[in-house]
């Protein structure tokens, strides 16, 4: 009897062991496959040179009331991996030649400035400003921001439709600093590798906003946009409506259309 509990008392810490390697296992490959997902994403994003575009913004309030804002949107790729593009607002006339200038750096911090025209002068966002509202939309300054897979830790989640549209979930986990998420979920349709939603988590790990974009349009054979961008916070009911118009790529853009010092060209 003695002998038999001994053996039995050995083999409990093992079968412990083995379940948590197991365990270990599952975690490293759902890692893996939610990075491998993400990184598609990426790749199959990239390669267009450049872009305009017209934006309305409609930031609707709790009691449904609205307000709109008309913008132009330029982007431009830049050789490794950089990416610049330019916010402009054209009206309402209170806020006309405000613009947001941002830097997408792939190996290093991004970099945004602010052009604030009743004041004549540009404001550099600090790191601690990136999870501040912009402009005072739903959408975040790290919103705005085209971060590169390495910024994140993922895993995959399983296989789920999203209004009939086969989708991958997966989550991902910023790394870099001023973020205001913990967590973010992503659904990603299985064929054409486009997001369709985004919720994200506060930094006290509660849901804080859901992302939903609508009516993607491919350009280049190859590049999907979609024309609606809904950003609805889940604690306020506020949201914000991006809809995006006259898409034009390769027209021409350089760097020199992206330089900070010339901001309040454009008023």
């Amino acid at each position: 009897m003695r002998k038999r509990t001994i053996a039995t008392s050995g083999i409990v810490p093992l079968l412990a062991f083995l379940a948590a390697a197991s365990a270990a296992g599952q975690e490293d490959e759902a890692a893996i496959r939610g990075r491998e997902i993400a990184a598609e994403v990426d790749r199959r994003d990239r390669g267009f040179g450049d872009y305009r575009a017209r934006m309305e913004m409609i930031l609707h309030d709790r009691e449904g009331d609205e307000t709109h804002r008309e913008l132009q949107v330029s982007v431009l790729e830049v050789a490794g991996g950089v990416e610049k593009s330019l916010i402009f607002f054209e009206s309402p006339r209170d806020i006309r030649g405000t613009a947001l200038l941002t830097y997408s750096h792939p190996d290093r911090e991004n970099e945004q400035w602010l052009y604030l025209p009743a004041l004549r002068r540009t404001k550099r966002i600090a790191a601690t400003g990136r999870s501040s509202p912009f402009m005072g939309s739903e959408f975040a300054y790290e919103d705005l921001v085209r971060t590169s897979v390495d910024e994140y830790g993922y895993r995959y989640v399983g296989e789920e439709p999203l209004d009939g549209t086969p989708c991958w979930v997966i989550e991902r986990y910023p790394r870099y600093e001023g973020t205001g998420y913990t967590k973010e979920r992503l659904w990603i349709d299985t064929e054409e590798h486009r997001v369709l939603r985004v919720d994200y988590w506060d930094l006290r790990g509660r849901e804080l906003k859901r992302l939903t974009l609508h009516g993607h349009r491919r350009y280049l054979d190859r590049i999907w946009r979609a024309t609606e961008a809904r950003m609805d916070n889940l604690r306020t009911g506020q949201s914000t409506v991006l809809l995006w118009h006259d898409y034009r790529f390769d027209t021409g853009l350089t760097e020199d259309d992206f330089d900070r010092s010339t901001l309040g060209r454009g008023e």
